[in-house]
């Protein structure tokens, strides 16, 4: 069954190789014009997005899944976007480029080439905000923690704050930034854990293990997109929740590279969980919404009724 490629917000690794293809580019280099070229796009209208032009952008880096464009001029100036589910970065070495059509929100330009904010998506989420000081700036803060930035005690706490299922608290934004369906779903896979599963329930091993599952995939996708981009800025389609080296997102139906076993899935609206019932759910196959309604009595609940 073929799977349906729906827009995914871009997390942790995607978020960092944007930043790596970023810096390069623009930061240094002065921001000659900011054109908006959706109106929905620009949240904020005290300071008038005008304030970035003539301005160099100092640095660049992430909050959760934002981006925050430090400015020049020692009054504490921050550019923030988010891209939301379908916002993406397009990058002409053209400066002042003709915009990509009308999926093109905003344009930054500068000397070097141009730095565009596309959606391909009707709803049109993403949005851009400017905001003076760093305490307003703390306002789009999620209040998530990066794993790498957690002691084991620290990552426990957060984690079994509250008694939800993995899938839930690895992807509450509120708890850990950078994660979401996608990488959520290979975390658990290499820790060989259940995605409903509840926080609670697990032992101190278990939680060790999930951490330490949550940095080996994050840093070795981080560093395997850098090194694959390299210095080419990602294009249309790059920045994706289904890459081919996956080991269970995307996978449906594909076998598992640890066992073999068909990779199953649970769908909730445009959410699809990923996961190997072998390795993770002790040979259980989750109930999916949509086709364990349909099917009823019917529905095979263990890996060996499937295969059979």
């Amino acid at each position: 069954m073929a799977v349906q490629l729906l827009p995914a917000m871009p997390e942790l690794p995607d978020i960092e190789l944007y930043l790596h293809a970023l810096r390069p580019r623009v930061v240094g280099r002065v921001v000659e014009r900011f054109r908006v070229l959706s109106p929905f796009v620009l949240r904020t209208f005290d300071p008038p997005i005008e304030t970035v032009e003539g301005r160099p952008v100092e640095s660049i880096s992430r909050m959760g899944k934002r981006f925050v464009f430090a400015m020049s001029g020692g009054d504490e100036l921050f550019l923030i976007i988010h891209l939301m589910i379908a916002g993406r970065f397009r990058w002409s070495g053209a400066s002042g480029a003709k915009p990509p059509g009308k999926i093109a929100l905003a344009a930054m330009d500068f000397d070097v080439g141009t730095l565009f904010l596309v959606e391909s998506s009707t709803q049109k989420r993403a949005g851009v905000w400017l905001a003076r000081g760093k305490d307003a700036v703390r306002e789009h803060d999620p209040g998530g923690a990066s794993v790498f930035d957690l002691t084991e005690d620290q990552f426990a706490e957060r984690l079994t704050r509250s008694n939800h299922t993995l899938k839930r608290a690895l992807t509450d934004p509120k708890l850990f930034d950078g994660i979401g369906n996608a990488y959520s779903d290979e975390i658990l896979h290499a820790a060989g854990l259940s995605p409903v599963w509840l926080t609670q329930k697990l032992d101190r091993d278990e939680i060790a293990r999930l951490l330490r599952s949550a940095r080996d995939v994050l840093t070795r996708w981080t560093a395997g997109l850098q090194e694959e981009f390299g210095a080419r800025f990602p294009g249309p389609g790059d920045v994706t929740a289904f890459r081919p080296a996956f080991a269970a997102h995307g996978k449906f139906g594909q076998p598992c590279p640890a066992c073999g076993t068909k990779i199953q899935r649970i769908r909730y609206a445009d959410n699809e969980t990923n996961y190997c019932p072998r390795c993770q759910t002790n040979g259980v196959v989750l109930a999916d919404r949509s086709l364990s309604r349909l099917l009823k009595g019917d529905w095979p609940r263990r890996v060996e009724d499937w295969e059979s």
